[in-house]
């Protein structure tokens, strides 16, 4: 497969994953909200203390809905009730335990893609020195065939000394009737008996 086509489908992949890991967040959440609600009724202090962050939580909305909406942000913001108070903090730490899970998953993802481009950065410059290293013993190969070249063309352009040939002595014998009759064109036999 191709790399654009594997990228489309890695990215048509991406989006029902991505909402089947937001729906398995939210479904982890609920039992986390639900035993927030629990410890609440159970132990005061931390009743108190998801209280007092969902009363914090309530305030900071309602003035930001108001300011968004033009109206008034100086009046009078009713708390919640104890009940509804618990309910909004467990919801509200439910959530931040999702948005926490998402980011680390998110930073996580976003290290191994780095680390991966690190790789590849790293396998990349390791093939770009080895093409340096080819090409450096090439030009140098080169460089020595011009030198032998440059030599052997000296070599030829001296001029040669011309020696003249020896004569070979006859034969002796019958081996100059061999040579006659085996090696002489017919013409050359004729011109040599007479």
């Amino acid at each position: 497969m191709s790399t654009p086509n594997k990228t489309v489908l890695q990215q048509t992949m991406v989006f029902p994953l991505l909402k089947l890991g937001t729906l398995a967040l939210r479904t982890i959440c609920k039992p986390i909200a639900n035993r927030l609600k629990k410890e609440a009724g159970v132990n005061p202090g931390f009743r108190q203390f998801i209280i007092n962050i969902a009363q914090a939580n309530h305030r900071f909305t309602t003035k930001l809905q108001r300011r968004a909406s033009g109206r008034i942000t100086d009046a009078v913001i009713r708390p919640l009730n104890e009940e509804r108070a618990v309910q909004a903090a467990a919801d509200l730490l439910g959530e931040l335990f999702a948005f926490t899970v998402a980011g680390a998953a998110l930073v996580y993802e976003v290290q191994r893609n780095a680390r991966a481009e690190a790789r590849k950065e790293e396998k990349r410059q390791q093939e770009l020195g080895e093409f340096r290293r080819n090409h450096k013993k090439m030009e140098n190969e080169i460089e020595e065939m011009k030198d032998r070249c440059r030599l052997i063309s000296e070599a030829l352009s001296k001029p040669v000394e011309v020696t003249k040939p020896r004569e070979v002595s006859k034969p002796r014998g019958f081996a100059w009737l061999y040579n006659i009759m085996c090696f002489q064109s017919p013409a050359e036999k004729v011109q040599h008996e007479s």
